[in-house]
């Protein structure tokens, strides 16, 4: 018995149909891939803006503070970063230039001297009647000429990378600088301090904070570490030298250190207090950066 044409086939036929091709409604869950052509680079404007409003919300809460005057600092170098970074990342045209010339002129003393010995037409040095001394004269001041060129290449090339390492390791130093300053504001914030049992001696720093100022006076320390470290970054980011990527590691290793420290003082205030992190940051009333 025939099976007809118009009946369904089953069996193996049946088991070997891809599910995923007979099933065209399935949702695709794959995740996407990245774009390829999407250019991860910090932005200086928004490493501005964030500083500019974390400078407000420190004077607002300790307005004519020295923390404050600090950000103040801090937002001025940002805003000369952005114009330092620009120009450390641009090519240096006259030394540019003047390496375009040199290379001209080692080529073209390099035609000269093949013309002097094999001259088109006429032979080679030797068929003209020059002597081997004179053959070796002639190859000798060549070879000096090109050396001397190509020596002069070499050193316009660096100058422009040492000119470039000078500008960024001076700039790096700056915010070497401030991280310092900024752990010498906190050095004191102790949490202990704003406990009532404390009993301070006549030596002892003033503090007049409660508990919420401390920890946001420590917070705020820690926020400026961190965007330092956003800055120097900065100037790297078109200029990829090895000296300058490895000063500019060392102080957001620095900033990364220090804020280490200030966040442990941060949950020792809360383990005193009592309160976690999370409320006391919501009790603070600072808006959270987007």
């Amino acid at each position: 018995m025939t099976r007809s044409s118009d009946e369904p086939e089953t069996g193996s036929d049946q088991s070997s149909i891809d599910p995923i091709v007979a099933s065209p409604e399935r949702p695709n869950t794959a995740p996407p891939r990245p774009d390829a052509t999407v250019s991860l680079k910090l932005g200086h404007e928004y490493i501005i803006e964030t500083i500019k409003r974390l400078n407000d919300r420190i004077e607002d809460r300790f307005p004519q503070s020295g923390l404050s005057k600090l950000c103040s600092q801090l937002l001025n170098l940002a805003r000369q970063s952005s114009a330092r970074s620009r120009q450390i990342g641009r090519p240096i045209l006259w030394i540019r230039i003047s390496g375009y010339l040199l290379a001209l002129a080692l080529v073209a003393s390099l035609v000269i001297l093949v013309l002097a010995l094999v001259r088109p037409g006429q032979g080679d040095a030797f068929e003209r009647g020059m002597s081997i001394t004179e053959f070796l004269q002639t190859a000798e001041s060549g070879c000096n000429e090109m050396l001397l060129l190509g020596a002069g290449i070499y050193f316009l090339i660096s100058l422009e990378t040492r000119i470039k390492r000078r500008r960024s390791l001076k700039a790096v130093h700056e915010l070497r600088s401030i991280c310092h300053i900024i752990d010498m504001h906190q050095l004191t914030k102790d949490p202990e301090r704003s406990l009532q049992r404390w009993q301070a001696t006549a030596n002892s720093p003033k503090q007049q904070m409660t508990q919420l100022q401390l920890n946001r006076y420590l917070d705020y320390c820690s926020e400026m570490l961190s965007l330092t470290g956003k800055i120097a970054a900065l100037y790297v980011e078109d200029f990829d030298d090895a000296v300058s990527v490895a000063a500019v590691g060392e102080v957001e290793s620095l900033s990364t250190a220090l804020s280490r420290k200030i966040w442990q003082k941060i949950m020792i205030l809360n383990q005193l207090t009592g309160r976690p992190a999370v409320a006391v940051a919501e009790d603070s009333g600072d808006e959270a950066s987007p």
